[in-house]
């Protein structure tokens, strides 16, 4: 019986993503002995996954603190218009900051929230005030900042 939330995947193609998401270094040798196969079948099946769209990428986590980037901040947004140009706007806009980290569309009491590394509060503060408030559209932002990091990042639940 096929799994509902992932139709084209095996249980091989799932444990090679698991396995992927643990260790995105592993070798493929290394990767097809966890994953119980051949290596020729492991590099074709991790090629697809690639091909297919399911593996987007693979890229290594950087120490925030080791780079000084700390401070953590959930900004929500609230746009002046809810049209589809205003938030192309500001999503347009928003793409081009490299100091955010996530921005999702969201239903509730704001347009957007945002995920935003800084060095510190200070850093924040410039961003805000030169930034963030003069983006296209913006009406009002709310800023949560973040004291711990209980979960971040996490692999994907399949």
């Amino acid at each position: 019986m096929k799994d509902p939330f992932t139709p084209d995947l095996d249980r091989i193609d799932r444990n090679i993503l698991r396995a992927l998401q643990e260790d995105g270094r592993l070798s493929n040798a290394d990767l097809a002995s966890k994953v119980n196969v051949s290596a020729p079948t492991c590099h074709r099946r991790t090629q697809r996954l690639f091909e297919d769209g399911y593996i987007t990428g693979v890229r290594a986590q950087v120490a925030p603190h080791a780079v000084g980037l700390g401070a953590v901040a959930m900004v929500g947004v609230v746009l002046d218009r809810s049209t589809p140009d205003s938030f192309a706007a500001f999503e347009e806009a928003v793409a081009g900051l490299p100091f955010v980290l996530d921005c999702a569309l969201v239903a509730g009491d704001f347009d957007y929230l945002l995920k935003i590394r800084v060095g510190d509060m200070n850093d924040f503060n410039r961003l805000h005030g030169q930034t963030l408030i003069a983006l296209p559209g913006v009406r009002q932002t709310r800023t949560f900042f973040v004291m711990k990091e209980v979960k971040d990042n996490a692999p994907l639940p399949f």
